[in-house]
């Protein structure tokens, strides 16, 4: 198997978790060179994570001829520059969420890499989650039946970087920050291959003196006739809260990621440790994480693409194109919240174009549509049946 040499743009908090992850679990694949927008930082980073070379020439870490890789963990407004200079250097491209402020740029850096038939991946750590891949694979082995309706909430007290604020740098403010994970989860559920259609959204900034909004509800409808929710908010407190539920026809996921983590401990605060990501307070009761990167998804996600550029694929699970299509939806939802009416989902769609809608296969009873079975409290079952030609209710005692 290769080992590959990367270089990694960003020494923020999502640069150390993905050096983290690099450099602690499939350990062949090494950052070789990082850079910073400031020299001091740079070489900081290099000696805490034993990293060979430090740059804070842009132009200079993209082409290192040493490097086949090129991680990008910049903000948001950088994304578009990065993913061109390296597609020029013929480099793998591995880019954080959001793809793109908007999906005008996210189609520009999907038509870049495949212009330049370059390896492409989308870093949506949040479906890579240990938890997260156990319930995917449960609902595509038919556990839930068809999927009608997945909730995808991520809140907490608000980013760490002062540009996630500013709306030119971002895009926006919550809804692209983690609506952007919610949106991939949701179709990671009802399938990536059913095409969203239209979403109603609601966003307000209700709490921070900010242009962007701090807080964000949306409704995503799905060709198919599922729908995909999501809640997101700057304002959280407690903690970052990270919680999925998917409902189907034949059973129900629920899933907590963050808040209920399963490691309790309470502490006086005297050492001043660190916690967890987002984690308000270092004293009281708490609720450490044992392994961040590998609880977050990066370990799975990081393994997924690089075992695809081993296999010679042309692109990982998550790619430019999925990041594409989540920023449309997210165009979509500012326009919801804009007009306060649904609006359409308007992107160039390469999936399913005739699905099946959810909910459609009918159990039948002697002629008549079964609606509901329910055990009674004497043991007996009640059965609610519909008649297709009259559409008359009725009700039986099996």
């Amino acid at each position: 198997m290769k080992a590959h040499k990367i270089t990694m743009l960003g020494t923020g908090l999502i640069g150390m978790f993905y050096t983290m992850t690099l450099h602690g679990q499939r350990r062949r694949d090494r950052v070789h060179r990082v850079y910073s927008r400031t020299e001091e930082r740079a070489k900081a980073f290099a000696v805490e994570w034993n990293i060979p070379n430090w740059s804070t020439d842009l132009s200079e870490a993209i082409q290192d001829p040493e490097c086949d890789t090129v991680v990008i963990g910049l903000p948001n407004h950088l994304h578009l520059e990065c993913v061109r200079m390296a597609a020029e250097a013929g480099k793998n491209i591995l880019c954080t969420k959001p793809l793109g402020r908007t999906a005008k740029e996210a189609k520009q850096m999907l038509d870049i890499v495949e212009n330049a038939g370059v390896f492409h991946g989308y870093l949506e750590d949040l479906v890579y989650t240990p938890k997260t891949l156990k319930a995917i694979a449960s609902v595509k082995a038919g556990s839930l039946g068809d999927v009608l309706w997945v909730r995808s909430r991520e809140t907490h007290p608000g980013p760490h970087s002062s540009w996630f604020w500013d709306i030119e740098q971002a895009g926006g403010g919550a809804i692209v920050d983690m609506g952007c994970h919610c949106i991939e989860i949701t179709r990671a559920f009802i399938g990536k291959d059913i095409r969203p259609v239209e979403v109603m959204c609601w966003a307000d900034t209700l709490v921070h003196s900010i242009e962007a909004e701090d807080q964000a509800l949306a409704w995503i409808r799905y060709e198919n006739g599922a729908v995909g929710q999501f809640e997101v908010s700057w304002a959280f407190r407690g903690g970052m809260d990270l919680r999925d539920e998917v409902a189907g026809t034949e059973g129900t996921i629920m899933l907590n990621h963050w808040l209920r983590t399963g490691f309790d401990m309470f502490t006086t605060g005297e050492s001043g440790s660190y916690v967890a990501e987002k984690a308000e307070s270092d004293k009281g009761w708490l609720f450490p994480v044992g392994d961040e990167p590998n609880a977050l998804g990066y370990v799975h996600m990081f393994s997924d693409m690089f075992d695809a550029m081993d296999a010679g694929a042309p692109s990982a699970h998550e790619d430019f194109y999925d990041g594409y299509v989540v920023n449309a939806i997210i165009d979509a939802c500012y326009a919801s919240a804009k007009s306060k009416q649904w609006e359409p989902v308007q992107l160039e769609w390469r999936g399913a174009t005739d699905v099946k809608k959810v909910g459609t296969a009918k159990k039948m009873h002697e002629g008549k549509e079964i609606i509901k079975d329910e055990l009674m409290p004497d043991g007996r079952t009640k059965r609610i049946l519909k008649d297709p030609s009259s559409g008359e209710i009725s009700e039986i005692i099996l």
